[in-house]
């Protein structure tokens, strides 16, 4: 019980220690602690921290995320992008303007431009591949495809492998298409599956840049990645054998000629090509031209790049392929605005989580559990990239180490400080894992979700997605991973 309290206690602290009367008095506290892990670049932009208060945007955001589509869809529909712009504005002015903190906007916007343009290049260029699977939507036909994304996400990331195959597999499956079938495409090609490599998911691409070697993650991820995608893929099969419905979205009734096929087999290239430009960090590469900003060097010939690739690949694409695809630019246009939202009012919360942190109670609650259920249930609302350097800055911090020496963090992947190996273990499966707990976890969830819902197929609302797949589904096997994986080991 003592363990389970200090678990529960770690994750929740970090999100509502600032909720205390003595909020003034912790920022100016926590200001010192340069023996924890602070940077002191870092500490000259922050004289003072947000306050308690300033994390309402954000929970007004997801509340409305959560109850728009249902309570008033109409006025949600329409007006989604203003609500995300002001939210994001009233957080923007308050840092500007009443904190004097320059560097948590300009960070915020650098990190979404470089997000939106991954994921819009990833996007646009599959969007023009049009993968024709003509068999029948058997459940072992699917599982084969969930399954092969799992894989292929660790070569072109989640959002690639979203992109790809989330077409095909709604096409496979047109005359029995349900919900559980988006939720578990979601839960193991556009999180889980990516767990192998840097380039599976933004958050083990950061842990990359900060020195963690790349091969690192598929020695140590293997194993909880395949015992949970063979338990989701488990699951999934006794929902599809269940499945005897019979309704579509026209009358089809064609024989399965058994083909396989793909069409468009150019966007592979510029596929490839945003793929590529994603190592072309001015931070990892001299000879990349970067923006140099107070110390810090942000990249945009990767932006640039990606964009144009977007694109050429529009322009260029397989004009048979688009139509096959049901094209169309909604879907990125609506994860563009909400992550918007989501960038800009999440500020606060995710400095008021590093405080604590990296404050002396939070690393003195550092262990193997608690850096799995912090990082997890933090990325499953806040952004997990930020979320996972928080908490390897914290966990290093406590060994010892300092997450920005090259050295450092190389000592720490090879288990040199006591624990490391484990601890950096918890953060990265964390991080990955529970990117699938709701729609706004990680990039793709939220394109796949409008992807499908283009297409007519009604999906669970956010509270709906939740209760009904995360709850039975994820956190059971989130337990039985931390119990084999961490606790006992």
């Amino acid at each position: 019980m003592n363990l389970l309290a200090r678990i529960l206690l770690f994750s929740s602290l970090a999100i509502v220690s600032f909720i205390g009367s003595a909020q003034d008095d912790s920022h100016q506290e926590e200001s010192g602690q340069t023996e924890v892990g602070h940077e002191v670049a870092e500490e000259e932009h922050h004289g003072e921290g947000p306050a308690g208060w300033s994390v309402l945007p954000f929970a007004i955001l997801l509340l409305m995320i959560a109850t728009g589509p249902l309570f008033y869809e109409h006025f949600w529909h329409k007006n989604y992008p203003k609500v995300a712009v002001g939210l994001t504005a009233f957080i923007v002015v308050y840092y500007l303007f009443f904190l004097h903190n320059q560097h948590s906007p300009v960070h915020a916007l650098a990190e979404y431009v470089q997000f939106i343009a991954l994921l819009t290049g990833l996007y646009v260029a599959s969007g023009g591949i049009m993968i024709i699977v003509d068999k029948d939507a058997s459940p072992l036909t699917n599982i084969i495809i969930l399954a092969l994304g799992a894989v292929i996400a660790n070569v072109i990331g989640t959002t690639g492998a979203s992109m790809l195959l989330i077409r095909p597999f709604i096409r496979l499956n047109r005359n029995r298409i349900k919900a559980y079938h988006i939720i578990f495409f979601i839960f193991i090609v556009s999180n889980i599956g990516g767990s192998l490599t840097p380039i599976g998911d933004p958050p083990l691409f950061l842990g990359f840049l900060k020195g963690i070697p790349f091969l690192w993650t598929m020695q140590h991820n293997v194993v909880p990645w395949g015992f949970a995608i063979v338990v989701l893929l488990g699951v999934f099969y006794v929902f599809d054998r269940s499945n005897k419905s019979d309704y579509s979205f026209g009358e089809d009734t064609t024989v399965p000629t058994g083909r396989v096929g793909i069409r468009g087999t150019r966007n592979f290239v510029w596929l490839a090509v945003v793929v590529g430009a994603v190592f072309l960090d001015p931070n990892v590469f001299d000879w990349v031209p970067g923006i140099e900003y107070e110390g810090q060097t942000f990249s945009y010939l990767r932006e640039i790049i990606m964009l144009a690739a977007a694109y050429l690949s529009y322009k260029l694409a397989d004009q048979q392929a688009l139509l096959g695809n049901d094209f169309n630019f909604e879907p990125i246009r609506e994860v563009a605005f909400i992550f918007i939202g989501i960038f800009g009012t999440m500020m606060p919360a995710l400095e008021l989580v590093s405080n604590f942190a990296q404050s002396p109670v939070g690393v003195e609650m550092i262990s193997a559990n608690s850096l799995y259920w912090g990082t997890g249930l933090l990325s499953g609302f806040l952004d997990n990239a930020p979320t996972y350097v928080n908490f390897l800055t914290a966990s290093m911090a406590a060994s010892g180490g300092d997450v920005n020496s090259l050295s450092d963090v190389q000592a720490f992947a090879a288990d040199e400080y006591t624990n490391s190996a484990i601890y950096l273990k918890a953060i990265s499966i964390a991080a990955v894992f529970f990117g699938a707990m709701t729609y706004i976890g990680n990039g793709p969830n939220f394109m796949v979700k409008s992807i499908a819902e283009q297409v007519g197929i009604k999906m669970p609302s956010f509270f709906g997605y939740i209760i009904r797949f995360s709850v039975p589904f994820l956190i059971p096997l989130f337990i039985i991973v931390w119990l084999i994986f961490f606790y006992w080991a």
